[in-house]
C-alpha cells in the first residue's frame, strides 16, 4: 500500500517537507519497502491519510535514500515513525526510552488519528512534547542500546 503514498526519496526531498509544511503535522515513515512490518504500516498510514487530511501529511521515507537523518535519529529498529510541526521536531512519550520517534506498527487506524490529533492540538498550543493517548499494552517495547558508551 505503500504506493498510495508520497515517498521522499532523497535528504534535501526530507528538508523541504519539514520546513515548508505549515500548520500541519508531517509524519515520516523510515523503513524499507522489502520489510513486512513496514508494509503493515504502509496499510495503516494509507486509510488513514484521508481521515487525516486537514492535520498531517504522511510520507514515505526509504532508509537507503537518507542515511544522514537514519544516524541522525538513530534508527536502528524499523519501522520508525518521526513527526514534526512547522519544522520542529515533535517528541512524544509513549512509555518508551525513546521520546523522539514510535517503533513498531500502529495497531490500528484509529491509533494513528489519535497520536497525530494529540500532536497536533499539542503543537499548536506550542508543546514541543506530548503524552501518548494509546494503551501502553498497544504500543511495542524494546530496550536501548548505545553503541561506544
Amino acid at each position: 500500500m505503500s504506493f498510495l503514498l508520497p515517498t521522499l526519496e532523497t535528504k534535501k526531498d526530507v528538508d523541504d517537507v519539514i520546513r515548508k509544511t505549515q500548520d500541519k503535522v508531517v509524519v515520516l515513515r523510515f523503513g524499507c519497502q522489502s520489510d513486512q512490518k513496514c508494509l503493515v504500516l504502509d496499510d495503516v498510514l494509507a486509510k488513514a491519510a484521508p481521515l487525516l487530511a486537514n492535520m498531517a501529511c504522511i510520507y514515505i521515507v526509504e532508509l537507503s535514500a537518507v542515511p544522514l537523518y537514519v544516524q541522525y535519529f538513530d534508527i536502528t529498529l524499523t519501522p520508525a515513525t518521526v513527526f514534526f510541526f512547522n519544522g520542529q521536531h515533535m517528541k512524544v512519550d509513549h512509555g518508551t526510552p525513546d521520546h523522539t520517534k514510535f517503533i513498531g506498527v500502529f495497531r490500528e487506524k484509529q491509533d494513528l488519528v489519535d497520536l497525530v490529533e494529540v500532536i497536533y492540538r499539542g503543537a499548536m498550543r506550542g508543546k514541543l512534547m506530548v503524552r501518548s493517548p494509546l494503551d501502553g499494552r498497544r504500543v511495542d517495547k524494546y530496550e536501548l542500546l548505545y553503541k561506544d558508551v
